[in-house]
């Protein structure tokens, strides 16, 4: 049976159907399913997919069409897309060539119109309605205008074919003719005058209604701009009352005094106060990684009662440390507010309020598997990634969200004890992979010489800035400084392993963290990320590995171990243990909790080799400690956060718009900000237009050092910032230090040998925020 006849399409209407596309030498013409609609070409596997994947888009504004046999025509649109097509039989074939056409030239019709609209606004919400509105009415008065010369031109026909018809029905009477001849042609005389005189009334009428729309049409659009400008003034009446509010609301307070004994939820040392809609640690449908049971290096057993009896000063030859009697107060349990420099006994100063929210997360279902198989065993490095496994965040932001306890390290820097310093710095490791339990998505790979700033000075006394410094291999440079006496900063790059049911992350390179009063300075690594059940089942994430702390000044050191989680350990899920011990190696503290939930220490009273023997046969050191006490406490997420990609109350603030920010900044990347709106289709065109762009950038940067230099690598076509999972057979560190590959210099930051490790990294030079109080972003980038 021949396939039903599709009617050719009027350029508005979306054309849809089967057609062969080419896909590799292997599987040569494979059957796919075309949708035009909007001017874009899009194709799926299947009708079914249409609902959440899109396996590619071309833009046929700027695309040429070429008919290569009866078959078979090509589309492509300058080199980056090109589709081998062919149809069932020609006709097919001329169907959609003509719906193609058709569509192109409308597409490139409204791509004109809008060029031409010089509208160099920035839009928020309220400006795209206001304008889709304005754009609505406008069309309709064109439309209306155009139906009204069409009827002028139709009551100018009628008037003269009629009386055309008329002279020759007049002429006829005058012919000598049969008698019944006659009396025909008078009936048709007849008819025709009637005609004659309907239509006349018709045009009449016809004419009234011009007359009269074109009349009122003034008043219409009169009324209308009224009616505009009407609501215009009530938004900035409303816009004002809210400023008003605000105003008073600050007014009332600041001049409101606390009691002493109370504590602002703001600024409380504690975080947030706990809100529903935390998400559970366990689902039903997790997939259970096998690990070796029973992995503890020590024990931990209570210590005698007689050493809670004793003063710090008489245990473990430490003197004056925060008292470790159940009467006394912990480290934990020290308040801000207690020291002459806390905020709290500060003048409280009105700060900016962020939001609460963003747009909920479509219901697209996801599928790895079907993206990532065919990429298993054979010798790829990256493999681009549509928005769809995304969040809406750049990984720039998601390396800010370490300080999302940086409270820890404000407690830290006011410790006059390096051990107990230790615990705090041990216990801000741990708390930044807290954000990461439910949070599947991938960030967005930032693009060379992208940037994010996060300036929080007003509300919790630090700022930072992250800057992409290399995109061969892939790094990011962070530095984050306090007014309450810390700086932290870190250069990450990332590799990986896909091996098909998981995906292992490896992140290489060192954080720094030093406090200007006492000069300690810190360094560790961070552990191993796996996500599984990549090719069925519901994703979820595991940390493991080990991490050392060191205190390059005391010699001080931390052995975190974070086990990896097994369906038959005993244990705690997501368990971290570690010992804090000085630079002889002797025990003070022991820390445990799970990276997930919180983190408590221990005070070692004393500790001896005994108890039980580990899996490599050696006996396990058994600490007596003192009763455990919280150190880091996670702050539960925001109601509705399994709707927002699990993003914590800090995530949701990271991608909200700000003035002042760089030209590079990741709140300004368009693919990012379609994404969080839920445009997905828009963003992953968007992203496209953005690797074309980096491709074009890079190659012509190449030139140039190939140029200034000797002959380099070339033809290299990866796309700087593309969506992509990197392939490697092991992580190097090697590679990592070996130096960047994209003849790129940053702007905020300069690779420099770290005094501290050796280790070849970027450090921050100055200058971000110095431009930025003067508005001059002249030398940035244009990345965008």
């Amino acid at each position: 049976m021949s396939e039903p006849r599709m009617p050719i399409p009027a350029p508005e209407d979306t054309y849809k159907g089967w057609l062969f596309k080419w896909t590799n030498y292997i599987k040569g013409y494979q059957r796919r399913w075309f949708v035009l609609s909007n001017g874009l070409l899009s194709y799926y596997r299947t009708q079914a997919e249409m609902r959440h994947t899109c396996r590619g888009t071309i833009n046929l504004a700027t695309a040429n069409i070429a008919v290569e046999d009866s078959c078979n025509f090509v589309i492509s649109n300058g080199g980056t897309q090109t589709y081998h097509l062919k149809a069932s039989s020609e006709v097919e074939r001329q169907r959609w060539i003509t719906a193609l056409e058709l569509a192109k030239a409308k597409a490139s019709r409204m791509q004109l119109e809008s060029d031409d609209s010089g509208d160099d606004s920035t839009p928020n919400a309220a400006g795209q309605s206001t304008g889709s509105r304005n754009s609505e009415v406008q069309s309709t008065l064109r439309t209306l205008g155009s139906k009204v010369e069409d009827l002028s031109t139709c009551n100018d026909l009628i008037a003269k074919h009629g009386s055309a018809l008329q002279r020759s029905l007049s002429e006829l009477e005058g012919v000598q003719l049969g008698g019944e001849t006659s009396e025909k042609i008078r009936q048709v005389t007849e008819r025709a005058t009637l005609f004659r005189i309907t239509s006349n009334a018709m045009i009449n009428a016809c004419r009234d209604f011009m007359t009269l729309a074109q009349t009122h049409s003034k008043r219409w659009q009169k009324a209308l701009q009224s009616e505009r400008e009407q609501r215009v003034r009530l938004e900035e009446t409303l816009e004002q009352l809210a400023k008003q509010h605000n105003h008073l609301e600050r007014a009332f307070r600041g001049a409101t005094v606390l009691p002493s004994s109370q504590s602002n939820p703001a600024i409380d040392s504690k975080g947030p106060v706990p809100r529903k809609g935390d998400a559970s640690d366990e689902d039903e449908e997790n997939e259970f990684f096998d690990a070796c049971e029973d992995v503890q290096e020590f024990i931990t057993v209570p210590a005698d009662p007689k050493y809670h009896r004793r003063s710090g000063s008489n245990v473990s030859g430490i003197s004056n440390e925060l008292g470790m009697d159940d009467g006394t107060t912990s480290l934990d349990e020290q308040s801000l507010a207690s020291n002459p420099e806390s905020p709290q006994s500060q003048e409280l100063v009105p700060v900016r309020k962020r939001r609460t929210r963003i747009p909920d997360k479509p219901n697209y279902s996801l599928n790895l598997w079907s993206i990532m198989k065919n990429c298993i065993g054979k010798e790829l490095s990256k493999i681009p990634m549509p928005v769809n496994f995304n969040e809406p965040l750049s990984m720039l932001q998601r390396l800010s969200e370490d300080l999302e306890y940086y409270e820890l390290l404000d407690r830290a820097a006011k410790c006059q004890s390096s051990l107990e310093q230790m615990c705090y710095v041990a216990a801000f490791t741990v708390s930044s992979y807290s954000t990461t339990v439910h949070r599947t998505g991938k960030p967005f790979n930032p693009l060379l010489g992208e940037t994010f700033e996060l300036d929080r000075v007003q509300e919790s006394g630090y700022r930072s800035l992250c800057e992409q410094v290399s995109h061969h291999p892939p790094a990011a440079a962070h530095h984050a400084i306090s007014e309450r006496g810390w700086t932290l900063r870190q250069e990450i790059a990332l590799a990986s392993k896909f091996r098909g049911k998981y995906l292992s992350i490896m992140p290489l390179g060192s954080i720094h963290c030093i406090f200007e009063k006492s000069t300690h300075h810190y360094t560790w690594k961070k552990v191993t990320t796996t996500v599984h059940n990549i090719i069925v089942g519901k994703l979820w994430i595991d940390q493991s590995g080990e991490i050392d702390v060191v205190n390059h000044k005391t010699g001080d050191r931390c052995h975190l171990k974070f086990a990896p989680y097994s369906y038959f350990s005993r244990d705690v899920a997501r368990k971290v243990t570690g010992v804090v011990t000085d630079k002889d190696g002797k025990a003070h503290y022991v820390l445990s909790g799970t990276w997930d939930e919180k983190m408590e220490y221990s005070r070692v009273m004393q500790s001896s080799r005994g108890g039980e023997n580990g899996a490599d046969g050696r006996q396990k050191t058994v600490y007596q400690t003192l009763k455990a006490k919280e150190l880091w406490k996670k702050t539960p997420l925001p109601e509705g956060a399994e709707n927002m990609y699990y993003f914590s109350t800090l995530a949701l603030t990271l991608n909200e718009l700000e003035e002042g920010v760089a030209p590079t900044d990741s709140r300004k990347r368009p693919d990012q900000r379609l994404m969080e709106q839920g445009r997905w289709e828009e963003a992953n065109t968007e992203k496209q237009r953005l690797e074309e762009k980096q491709r074009t950038v890079r190659r012509e940067r190449e030139r140039e050092a190939n140029r200034a230099a000797s002959p380099s690598e070339e033809g290299k076509e990866s796309a700087d910032g593309a969506e992509e999972v990197e392939i490697a057979s092991e992580p190097s560190e090697t590679t990592y230090k070996s130096g960047h590959q994209d003849n790129y210099t940053p702007m905020w930051f300069e690779r420099l040998v770290d005094p501290m490790t050796g280790e070849p990294t970027h450090i921050y030079k100055g200058g971000y925020w110095e431009a930025k109080e003067q508005g001059n972003w002249d030398s940035c980038p244009d990345i965008f």
